[in-house]
């Protein structure tokens, strides 16, 4: 049953929606496997060149 909910919990996070700047992409969820962030393409660039 809990195992269930973990799922549902797990597949939520993979809507491609950026946490930045609320679009969808489809490099969000390539990110989020790679770096553990919710990021699209640009945002991780800008994150990586300006990272305040």
């Amino acid at each position: 049953m809990t195992e269930d909910k973990d799922i549902e919990i797990n597949l939520k996070d993979l809507d491609d929606i950026c946490d930045e700047c609320k679009e969808q992409d489809e490099s969000v969820s390539q990110n989020l496997i790679l770096t553990g962030f919710k990021l699209c393409k640009s945002c991780r660039i800008s994150k990586t060149i300006f990272p305040i």
